[in-house]
């Protein structure tokens, strides 16, 4: 098993980024990362350190958070199968510029999860082959897990399509 540190030390020396920052919280190893340094990272991990399997990708909006430094935070859990390894890379984005680079050419497994983070939360990965709405209507205009997105919604519901079990 590879030492985090270590991780850490290489990655450092091989992207020229001084910023990445390695945490821990109840056995969890997160690598922070600025989002200019996002890809070569995940390449990085991929392909150097064996994180074969991309576990999720996911996102928090740290709008009313009182210390965030930024907006979004953009979450991939990463797992290397043959070591059990886990690490955990974050990112940060403010608006507006919510873009980030798709890891859809590392893992295929990318696909759905950036559509779904792009879904809910309107953060756009560039290059993605088909990035577009999977939970929601095309025609849905907003983002709903978003902190400044109501509760009850803005009476969109009552627009969506009105779905029936087929009859057998």
């Amino acid at each position: 098993m590879i030492a985090y540190h270590h991780i850490l030390e290489t990655l450092r020396r091989i992207t020229g980024c001084s910023h990445l920052e390695l945490r821990t919280f109840r056995d969890n190893v997160r690598l922070e990362v600025p989002r200019e340094y996002l890809y070569p990272v995940l390449q990085h991990l991929k392909e150097g350190f064996g994180f074969d399997m991309l576990i999720d990708i996911t996102a928090v909006d740290y709008l009313y958070y009182p210390d965030a430094r930024r907006r979004f935070g953009v979450i991939y859990c990463l797992l290397n199968t043959s070591t059990g390894q886990r690490l955990v890379v974050k990112t940060y984005l403010d608006e507006p510029d919510l873009h980030l680079p798709s890891v859809f050419p590392l893992w295929k497994a990318a696909d759905w999860l950036e559509r779904e983070v792009y879904d809910m939360f309107g953060i756009v990965f560039d290059g993605h082959p088909d990035l577009r709405r999977i939970l929601l209507p095309e025609s849905f205009a907003d983002y709903p897990l978003r902190k400044d997105y109501p509760l009850r919604g803005r009476g969109e519901r009552h627009n969506f399509p009105t779905l029936s079990r087929a009859e057998s």
